[in-house]
């Protein structure tokens, strides 16, 4: 521990440790008390519940850095919100926020009396009631304790652009250990003091995680000194286990560090001459597993060891000297020194507590949505591609996107609440045109040959997806607006980062106190069939599966065929709330189908039919639908349509463009899918439907399978095959060429093929041509590369 001071006075130091002793009095209780939270009576079998479920390891360290966050608070009137790293704190969360009133504020079921206290118990881990980490349901969290290795860099999403927020975020040493985590520690490159606010990690370090000792946990001071300095922190320490001592040495080390930030924030934006990245300080805690709970349990060790981490007595119901431990423990909090008759928390310990939004548990920042303001967005009539004749320009969409982006930043650079985010890819996804409004931010050396870094950048890139999706999740939580650029192969690294976020969506809809928040939008470039220079390894189209697994009400899927569409969908997204939007694009230049009147006409129905490119007797149905999803896709249906309309003039071929792929599904599964009268006038009843789609094909049965003509859809797609070749040859791999198409065209329409064997013959000879051209060229075959649609 630093040599300390004692800034605590005897009165101050008394009244912060009984806070600390209620605070893990009333976690203890959640975790195994169903009745007589007071203890007023001796302990029942009875008063216990019947299944105990809750984490005690990490949860007094937690309340007591929540203790002396609020002494900080009061003192200097500070905006701090509380990181719970931690995964299963949430019992320290919920007491915290139940002792400084936010809790019964919020639900107030939950009163600040006996019965309430009661019911504050019983909920907790129990059917009915609110999980055991702190989930959307908790006050002042902003971060989902259901997954490790997120909390650091969530703390840095949410003070970019907030100059006057200090985010207090608690790292456990399990934590630690997750590799999203590790590279968290970076964030401190792209943190300007001028007009960021501050983040303070806080590595509490009590040894264990589940069943074994900790990487951290175990080094030395002076190899963790080392490291943290190394990654550009100043590191200060607090260890020990005798709590007057540590109360004063924590109190001494928070008015040491938060004069450190404002001192760091008060040169930034008072020197004008003041450069380059500062040392950011940071606290590393050292505290018992388990502190202040049983010492031995069955005459094995408790506190200090991995025993403590969940629940640390087990049969308190069934075995009397268990239930006597616990009495024991609890009674040491001393419950009558800490609530009064009522079940009230004393009102010398409640007025520790700072008051209204100066409460970490009903700090707005905490619940971004109340502090969220409408993104301003140019007209996209202004980035309109004129088609002139369809097919005939090639254009870069997301190119043009990026043009929409820059002007998108301008309009919004005062209010500095829109960002970029990406991992080292804006420029190589089409998309560089937004550094003529901005640059990236880096806040270490900057070189003089460098190009587009600027200590106040507002694309951030960093070779980690795990960085770039927690900043841009902190950034929405607290009521900003965002996008997240990717391949599309990789944004697969975020998958569970994914599944957490999707699920805080699905769980704070449904409270009314959480208010909406912008959406997490990604835009997936660099996709699947443009991959052909980098490989089999670049080639994967399966995020969008991960996504449709989520509730419906939370995400929607865009697949837009050219510019124009691109434009309305990543407007509309952008506008949008409480949602995960996921757009696939491609980046190289591509045939240009829709007018920006008939783009916006055709993605707000979802799908729709392409009567320019179809031909059929309106009188009745075709003979075959050629359905597509994708821009890829649409260009090889396309190319299809024309090779069946030449060779059999008479088929009747119906062409069908999907742009918001969970239209197919039943609206009573989506409320984006289409009403089954509108999908069978779309799809038919009866006739073949031969679908190419963007990804892999089982996908489009899992979203059709309760459609009339289900059994009459064929898909193709993504069936795993690939390499570095041809863009072409990446679809003739997978069967999603035009040739294939239309051999399964032919092959699906009842009769046709008996009738067309040259037709079939010829397509089948086309293949071969390909396969050998490539393989000796290295090229497509210029009837290929130079396709163009005409009717």
């Amino acid at each position: 521990m630093n040599a300390v001071t004692t800034p605590l006075s005897p009165e101050e130091l008394s009244l912060i440790d009984r806070y600390w002793r209620a605070a893990n009095y009333l976690s203890v209780g959640q975790i195994y008390l169903m009745e007589n939270p007071l203890l007023r009576e001796p302990l029942k079998p009875e008063h216990i519940k019947p299944r105990l479920l809750g984490h005690w390891g990490t949860t007094p360290g937690l309340n007591f850095i929540y203790a002396h966050l609020n002494r900080v608070i009061k003192a200097r009137d500070l905006d701090i919100i509380y990181m719970c790293g931690p995964g299963h704190g949430g019992p320290g969360m919920v007491a915290n926020t139940y002792l400084e009133g936010t809790y019964s504020e919020i639900y107030p079921d939950i009163s600040e009396t006996t019965s309430g206290l009661q019911k504050l118990f019983k909920q907790f881990s129990f059917p009915g009631g609110i999980p055991s980490h702190a989930a959307p349901e908790t006050p002042g969290s902003i971060h989902e304790g259901g997954e490790l290795g997120y909390a650091l860099v969530h703390a840095y999403g949410a003070a970019f652009d907030n100059p006057d927020l200090v985010v207090a975020c608690v790292v456990g040493d399990g934590e630690a250990e997750t590799g999203p985590l590790a590279a968290s520690w970076h964030s401190n490159k792209f943190l300007n003091p001028t007009r960021d606010g501050a983040v303070l990690p806080i590595l509490h370090l009590n040894g264990y995680k589940i069943a074994n000792p900790t990487i951290l946990g175990r080094s030395s001071d002076e190899d963790l000194r080392d490291l943290f300095s190394g990654y550009g922190y100043e590191p200060f320490f607090v260890e020990g286990h005798e709590p007057a001592a540590m109360h004063q040495a924590m109190a001494d080390t928070f008015d040491r560090v938060f004069d450190r930030i404002r001192g760091i924030q008060r040169n930034a934006r008072e020197n004008a001459s003041s450069d380059g990245m500062p040392r950011w300080p940071m606290i590393i805690l050292r505290s018992p597993k388990g502190w202040t709970g049983p010492k031995e349990v069955d005459g094995k060790k408790v506190e200090g060891f991995w025993r403590a981490h969940q629940v640390p007595v087990a049969n308190c119901r069934g075995d009397e000297g268990h239930r006597k431990i616990l009495e024991d423990w609890m009674r040491s909090y001393d419950p009558d020194d800490l609530f009064d008759g009522d079940g009230r928390l004393k009102a010398e310990l409640s007025a520790l507590a700072p008051q209204g939004e100066r409460r970490m548990g009903a700090n707005p920042h905490a619940n971004g949505g109340l502090l969220r303001k409408e993104l301003l967005v140019p007209s996209i009539h202004d980035y309109a591609v004129e088609i002139g004749e369809r097919g005939s320009k090639q254009v870069q969409s997301t190119e043009i996107l990026g043009h929409y982006l820059r002007d998108t930043l301008k309009l919004n650079d005062a209010s500095q609440n829109f960002r970029i985010f990406g991992p080292d890819e804006t420029e190589s996804n089409r998309l560089g045109s937004v550094f003529e409004a901005t640059d990236r931010v880096w806040m270490e050396e900057i070189e003089d040959y460098d190009v587009h870094l600027a200590r106040d950048g507002r694309v951030m890139e960093v070779l980690s997806e795990h960085l770039c999706q927690g900043w841009l999740e902190g950034y929405l939580l607290t009521g900003r607006h965002g996008l997240f650029s990717c391949y599309e192969a990789f944004i697969h690294i975020v998958d569970s980062m994914f599944n957490q976020h999707a699920k805080w969506l699905k769980v704070s809809r449904e409270l009314e106190w959480r208010k909406p928040i912008s959406s997490l939008n990604y835009l997936l470039t660099s996709h699947v069939w443009r991959q052909d220079h980098n490989g089999f390894s670049h080639q994967d189209p399966g995020f969008v599966d991960l996504v449709a697994n989520k509730r419906a009400d939370v995400v929607r899927i865009y697949l837009p065929p050219d510019a124009n569409t691109l434009l309305w969908v990543g407007d509309h997204c952008l506008r949008t709330y409480d949602r995960v939007n996921v757009i696939v694009a491609g980046k190289q230049p591509e045939s240009q189908w829709l007018s920006m009147d008939e783009a916006i006409a055709h993605c707000k129905a979802g799908a729709g039919i392409w009567d320019w490119a179809s031909y059929e007797d309106n009188t009745i149905a075709p003979d075959v639908v050629m359905a597509c999803a994708g821009d890829v896709p649409t260009m090889e249906t396309l190319a299809a349509v024309m090779l069946l309309h030449e060779a059999i003039p008479d088929l009747k071929i119906r062409t069908v463009n999907v742009v918001d792929l969970l239209a197919l599904q039943d609206p009573a599964q989506h409320p984006h899918g289409l009403d089954h009268q509108a999908f069978d006038q779309i799809f038919t009843t009866d006739r073949p439907v031969i679908f190419a789609y963007h990804g892999y094909p089982y996908l489009i049965h899992r979203l059709t399978y309760r459609r009339t003509n289900h059994d009459n859809i064929h898909v193709r797609g993504f069936i795993e095959e690939g390499t570095t070749t041809t863009p072409f040859d990446m679809t003739v791999l997978n069967e999603l060429d035009r040739y294939h198409l239309a051999l399964e065209a032919i092959d699906r329409v009842p009769g046709l093929a008996e009738k067309v064997p040259d037709v079939i013959n010829a397509l089948k000879a086309k293949l071969i041509k390909h396969h050998d051209y490539v393989r000796r060229y290295g090229e497509d075959m210029p009837e290929i590369s130079d396709w163009r649609w005409k009717r």
